[in-house]
């Protein structure tokens, strides 16, 4: 069984930098999925890393240094119930 670390990151971006801000995070590797949504957050995406540090790293010298991105939020997945519709089992 593979241990990484899967994050959800909510991004507040600058309205007129959307599209910029799309196009780096999917040139990303360590971003598996890229979603425009509406609500509080203007891009939610998903990530996946080796380790906390790794995620860090990708952060602050990857995400945090795209042009338009304003602020993020994150939230570190700690157990995985379902997924792509069937159950997952350790």
């Amino acid at each position: 069984m593979t241990k990484e670390v899967r994050v959800f990151l909510n991004l507040f971006v600058e309205s007129k930098e959307l599209e910029n801000v799309t196009q780096s995070l999917v040139k990303l590797p360590e971003v598996t999925d890229v979603y425009e949504v509406t609500g509080e957050y203007d891009i939610v995406c998903m990530l996946k890393v080796d380790s906390i540090l790794a995620f860090r790293n990708v952060l602050k010298d990857k995400v945090l240094k795209i042009n338009g991105v304003r602020s993020t939020v994150s939230s570190v997945v700690l157990y995985e119930h379902k997924r792509e519709g069937k159950p997952v089992s350790e």
